[in-house]
């Protein structure tokens, strides 16, 4: 396994694996990797020949509000654990590999970008965009691998994809949990013991929306309330949002009638947390 810090070097050793016919799998990351980071990196492992794992914190992706110096960083832990996955390459590029003096030029997907997180967090997904693509262009993989915790982002990535017509296929995996049914997060290490506690509402909350689906009831508010009510119990936890929409637009449906996603974002102290449920209603 190599570690590469230049974007050149990086580019031209795909090139490389390119003209020999392999096929690139691509987990782009921020760092602190955890084993929903791993799942993802092994499902590279089987669906490619050679595996490529980015490890860059994005500034562009951080706003005012947000403590960029405090987002947890181990670059020779996240390689040690990554040498156990058999992977080809970590590209870990400084900043300015990313972001050259004179860097003028954003990615920003309209509406979708506004919603949620972006509605939270103004710039947040044009930062992510923006660092996407240009990973998209160093790496050139040929499937790229996100995770379904951050769904928002997942949505974006893809149309992104889609819209610029970028010539990799996105696959999102499924959401890894701790045995408790806390989504792994980086920045689960932030919450102390009584907020990593409290933090087991947002799971919990999620189950009674999954056994109400399950018994039958399709009306969005109805399920909406249930969520927030088992939230708005828990000590320590500060609603943001909790909204059921659909699958593609993450616009508000009336009735669950065909695929939507619960989305649910908490404050536990000062670390955000946030987690999915997704319905799934039988084809007709």
């Amino acid at each position: 396994m190599d570690v590469i810090r230049r974007a050149h070097s990086m580019r031209e050793l795909m090139r490389r694996e390119r003209r020999h016919g392999r096929k690139v799998g691509f987990v782009p990351t921020m760092g602190a990797l955890h084993e929903g980071h791993l799942s993802l990196v092994r499902r590279m492992r089987a669906a490619a020949d050679t595996v490529v794992v980015s490890i860059f914190v994005n500034p562009a992706q951080f706003d005012e509000g947000e403590d960029l110096a405090r987002y947890p960083r181990d670059l020779t832990g996240d390689v040690d654990r990554l040498q156990n996955e058999r992977i080809d390459y970590v590209f870990a590029p400084e900043t300015g590999e990313i972001y050259p003096d004179g860097d003028r030029t954003w990615v920003e997907v309209s509406e979708l970008g506004e919603l949620f997180e972006g509605k939270e967090r103004p710039g947040h997904f044009r930062g992510v965009t923006t660092v996407v693509m240009k990973l998209l262009q160093i790496v050139h993989p040929t499937i790229v691998a996100f995770g379904q915790k951050d769904f928002q982002q997942a949505v974006i990535v893809k149309r992104m994809v889609r819209d610029l017509m970028v010539d990799v296929e996105v696959e999102v995996l499924p959401t890894v949990r701790e045995d408790d049914g806390l989504a792994l997060s980086s920045r689960n290490r932030f919450l102390s013991t009584s907020l990593r506690q409290a933090a087991l509402a947002v799971p919990q909350a999620l189950d009674v929306a999954k056994e109400r689906f399950e018994a039958g009831e399709r009306r969005p508010e109805e399920l909406i309330v249930a969520v927030r009510e088992a939230l708005e119990a828990s000590d320590g936890l500060a609603v943001d949002y909790v909204d059921l929409v659909d699958v593609e637009s993450l616009t508000p449906v009336p009735e669950i009638e065909r695929d939507a996603v619960l989305l649910v974002a908490v404050r536990a102290g000062n670390t955000r947390l946030l987690d999915n449920l997704v319905f799934k209603e039988p084809a007709p």
